[in-house]
């Protein structure tokens, strides 16, 4: 730039340039980074994740993990929402199919399927064959229901089997939360001991936050040492677990 010119330019002017600069570059990292914070997810294209690691839980569940595009990416999956997975059955064709992570967005990096695979199950097969390495295609967010920090004074959940992965990320959300205090009253139910998903993790919340969360297992074949419910989840089961209809109150399953 021409240095005579600039000695003939007002000052005041010369600032006014050198803050639009600012701005503008300002403008531009704040636009930079809210499109980062929006998260990994299309809702309306497939994108490919890979499998980074695969741990065997029982004989017919496995945790796999997931990378994102950086150490510091976000899934950008809203509190009550899944994805939609898509893979190949045992002959060949394509299936689809929903499933609710166990990572929320404060899990950088990466996220987490908890899968129970079924004998005859077509998505059960693409997963049961799935190795380290390879990619899973994912599209999302799916689902009506998004949860509100301190929507509710509180909140019971009622699941069986797999159906826990849901509720379980409500539950993380809310008690990770130090603003919201809602209170979490959950009843799962599933056929055997070992049928128990996240029952490690489980169990970390209920420690860590006991005034907060409260949880109460129901066995169809219990094992003979049992202080839970037994047999089928019962009108009073709920009544006794779950908190009382009222305005404030929010019963899922």
């Amino acid at each position: 730039m021409d240095l005579e010119f600039l000695q003939t330019v007002d000052p005041q002017i010369l600032v006014g340039v050198a803050v639009a600069v600012v701005a503008i570059g300002i403008g531009a990292i704040f636009l930079f980074s809210s499109k980062k914070s929006r998260g990994c997810l299309d809702p309306e294209n497939f994108r490919d994740f890979k499998l980074v690691k695969r741990t065997q839980l029982s004989h017919n569940v496995a945790k796999f993990t997931f990378a994102l595009p950086s150490p510091t990416s976000v899934l950008g999956l809203p509190i009550g929402q899944h994805i939609s997975c898509r893979g190949k059955d045992s002959q060949g064709e394509e299936v689809l199919k929903p499933y609710t992570p166990t990572t929320l967005d404060s899990d950088l990096g990466h996220f987490e399927l908890v899968i129970k695979m079924y004998p005859q199950g077509r998505m059960s097969h693409h997963f049961r064959e799935m190795r380290v390495g390879e990619s899973l295609a994912v599209k999302g967010p799916k689902g009506r229901f998004r949860y509100q920090p301190g929507q509710v004074r509180a909140f019971g959940m009622l699941a069986g089997g797999s159906g826990i992965t849901p509720m379980f990320q409500v539950a993380r959300a809310i008690l990770e939360n130090p603003k919201d205090q809602t209170k979490v009253h959950l009843i799962y139910a599933n056929v055997t001991h070992d049928d128990i998903l996240l029952k490690e993790e489980l169990e970390v919340l209920a420690s860590r936050y006991p005034d907060s969360f409260k949880i109460y297992y129901v066995l169809n074949q219990p094992p003979e040492v049992w202080n839970g419910g037994v047999g089928f989840v019962s009108k009073e089961i709920i009544q006794t677990h779950l908190p009382a209809p009222a305005a404030d109150i929010q019963v899922d399953s």
